[in-house]
């Protein structure tokens, strides 16, 4: 996906990891987002999109699948050099499209920049409504007794509702074996 010459949003590779963690690690010490490791960063990888600017990585972005109908904007930062240049609209965009190729229809963020993510047609809701699994990068926060994010929440109207099967799927032909109960 390629905005011109200079600018391209593409998924991120091994290589992009360092530069990924200087930018966002830069943004966690001012408290903006979380401080993430490369081995986080190795982990989540496959989820990970950067700009690149005259071949150089000054954005990145992730998009985590919580679940069949959501998905979670994680890690979008922009290096402080190249802040107001659209950078950040350009990976949220990436991120509304993969939505779209992935069939899912509701992307969330907390972030501290409502505005920002108003602008794309996100709105407020309460926390308490976002599955516990957006919650499991809490217990490393500092800020998790007393959080101030704002969770917010995309629903993209022309990606179909999914259907959920009404039982979990079992596989057929296993059994489990039962230990039997022996009294000492």
């Amino acid at each position: 996906m390629c905005y011109d010459c200079t600018r391209m949003i593409r998924q991120a590779t091994v290589h992009d990891v360092p530069r990924i963690c200087e930018i966002i690690n830069s943004h966690a010490e001012l408290g903006r987002m979380l401080f993430k490791s490369y081995a986080q960063l190795y982990e989540d990888l496959r989820d990970l999109a950067v700009c690149e600017k005259e071949g150089k990585v000054v954005g990145c972005t992730a998009l985590a699948i919580i679940w069949a109908d959501l998905t979670e904007i994680r890690s979008l930062a922009v290096d402080d050099e190249h802040r107001g240049q659209g950078i950040g609209r350009r990976l949220v965009d990436w991120c509304i499209e993969e939505c779209r190729r992935l069939q899912i229809r509701r992307l969330m963020s907390l972030t501290y920049e409502q505005a920002f993510f108003e602008k794309f047609g996100f709105e407020v809701v309460n926390k308490d409504t976002l599955p516990l699994k957006v919650w499991s990068d809490c217990v490393r926060c500092p800020k998790r007794e007393g959080c101030d994010e704002i969770a917010m929440v995309k629903t993209l109207w022309d990606v179909p509702m999914i259907v959920m099967p009404t039982t979990a799927p079992t596989p057929k032909g296993i059994s489990i074996p039962v230990l039997e109960y022996v009294e000492e």
